[in-house]
């Protein structure tokens, strides 16, 4: 998992189009998880969960009041039962040519 707390962009990596470098203010910006999967040999364990609330504690730490994921259809529900709702939905084509669905999704902390 990566948590960039401080970071602009949502999700994606160094080459991302659009990417914003810029650190986030904690009194008007959300924090942000960038990164989150779970290999399938340890899902429904908890971990996951777990590694949500160290996120959410960590930004609350850094004086965020909100917290922002970028998820896929397959995280949806997962992050729904975490108190999260969507924000918006819209389609990326992945570097494969793939067409991902990423849902928006913020939190109060």
């Amino acid at each position: 998992m990566v948590v960039g707390a401080k970071e602009k962009t949502l999700f994606g990596g160094n080459h991302t189009e659009g990417r914003d470098d810029s650190l986030s203010n904690p009194t008007i910006d959300p924090a942000r998880v960038r990164a989150m999967y779970t290999h399938p040999q340890w899902i429904r364990k908890g971990i996951a969960a777990q590694l949500i609330r160290l996120s959410e504690k960590a930004a609350r730490d850094y004086g965020f009041k909100q917290i922002e994921l970028g998820s896929t259809i397959a995280g949806h529900q997962f992050y729904l039962k975490q108190g999260y709702y969507d924000i918006e939905r819209y389609e990326r084509r992945s570097d494969n040519g793939a067409i991902d669905t990423i849902i928006k999704m913020r939190k109060a902390l």
